[in-house]
C-alpha cells in the first residue's frame, strides 16, 4: 500500500514537471507529449531510494545522535540518524592532560555545571560521558581548533547548546553516543 502511494506521488510529480516543461520551455506541444507519459498508462517498475527498494524496512541506527570527536583534527562531527548534520571546531586536552579515547554513553547532562576541580569554571550545556569528562561550552572561543583543555571536549557555547538540545529531543542520554579517536 505504501509503495503504491509513493508510486502515485512520483507519477504526479513527473506529470507536473512535464507540464511545467511544456509551458515554460520552447518545446512544442508534441515534444512535451513525448516527454510526458500518457495518463492511461500505469507507471511500472521499482522505486529505489538510496539503493534500497521502498518496500524494504531499514533498521534505525542504534543511537540516533552520535558525536564523533577527532582529536588530530580538533573537530566534532554530529550525526543524526546516520547523517552528518554539524561539524564544529573543538578543543581537547592540551599538553600534560588527557582526553580519553573510545566509545561512551552520556550518563549526566546539565544546562550549567561548574567544575569542582578547576576553580569553579563554568561548563555550560555539559554532557558528561566518562568519569567526569564532558563535552561542554567554553568562553575560550579563540582557542577552539587546537588543544587547550584539561581533558574535556570544549565547544563554542552555541554549538554546545545545539548538541545538548539534539540529545534531549532524540530521547535523552540513552539515544546518544560519544566517540573519540585520534
Amino acid at each position: 500500500m505504501m509503495l503504491q502511494r509513493v508510486m502515485i506521488s512520483l507519477a504526479c510529480l513527473t506529470l507536473l514537471s512535464c507540464q511545467a516543461l511544456a509551458t515554460t520551455s520552447s518545446a512544442t506541444p508534441q515534444e512535451a507529449t513525448i516527454i510526458a507519459a500518457p495518463k492511461s498508462q500505469p507507471i511500472t517498475g521499482e522505486l529505489r531510494l538510496l539503493g534500497e527498494t521502498a518496500s524494504e524496512k531499514k533498521t534505525p541506527p542504534e543511537k540516533p545522535i552520535i558525536a564523533k570527536i577527532d582529536i588530530s583534527e580538533q573537530r566534532m562531527n554530529v550525526y543524526v540518524n546516520g547523517l552528518i548534520t554539524h561539524s564544529w571546531k573543538v578543543s581537547t586536552a592540551r599538553q600534560g592532560y588527557y582526553t580519553p579515547r573510545g566509545e561512551y554513553a552520556p550518563y549526566r547532562m546539565h544546562t550549567m555545571w561548574r567544575s569542582r576541580k578547576y576553580n569553579n569554571a563554568p561548563m555550560p550545556y555539559a554532557v558528561f560521558f566518562h568519569k567526569g569528562w564532558a563535552i561542554h561550552g567554553t568562553t575560550s572561543i579563540k582557542r577552539l581548533g587546537r588543544p587547550a583543555s584539561h581533558g574535556c571536549v570544549r565547544l563554542h557555547p552555541d554549538n554546545a547548546k545545539i548538541l545538548f538540545k539534539l540529545i534531549k529531543s532524540a530521547g535523552g542520554m540513552k539515544s546518544a553516543k560519544v566517540v573519540i579517536s585520534n
